[in-house]
């Protein structure tokens, strides 16, 4: 296929707020998110690849009205890249698997979770339940959850 008509396969296969986040660096308000005060337990995979990129035990509450997390399930699933737009200087997050954009990592938060907040759009993410992670193929993180 043509990069147009993967592009335009993505479009139709996604939200047009998930198309904007994740393939045009968007951001979706704040406090009016799907996850920003999500509580179950379970994985937040990248909604295009599926890639497990965060546990909700390392989720937390930043009062930024979008996810938080301390730290990714594992390093390798998410990219970091400088992001000089927007007259600021910060670190974007994307997905390793799709090059999706999720967000960004700031230096403040919590100091005993190692004072990192991943603080990303849940147009990005797709969650998925505790109890549904080995029915979905997930069931290696089960461990995560002990």
């Amino acid at each position: 296929m043509k990069p147009n008509e993967d592009r335009e396969a993505l479009r139709a296969r996604l939200s047009p707020l998930a198309f904007k986040v994740t393939q045009e660096k968007g951001t979706e308000p704040p406090f009016q998110n799907e996850y920003w005060d999500h509580h179950g337990e379970g994985l937040y995979v990248d909604v295009i690849s599926g890639m497990p990129l965060f546990s909700s035990r390392d989720k937390f509450d930043s009062d930024c009205g979008w996810p938080s997390f301390s730290k990714p399930v594992s390093a390798d699933h998410i990219g970091r890249h400088p992001d000089l737009s927007h007259g600021m200087v910060r670190t974007e997050v994307t997905s390793s698997d799709s090059a999706a954009h999720l967000g960004h990592v700031f230096s403040d938060g919590p100091r005993d979770a190692g004072g990192l907040r991943y603080c990303i759009n849940s147009a990005a993410l797709r969650f998925v339940p505790k109890d549904q992670l080995a029915a979905e193929g997930y069931g290696e993180y089960l461990s995560l959850f002990d």
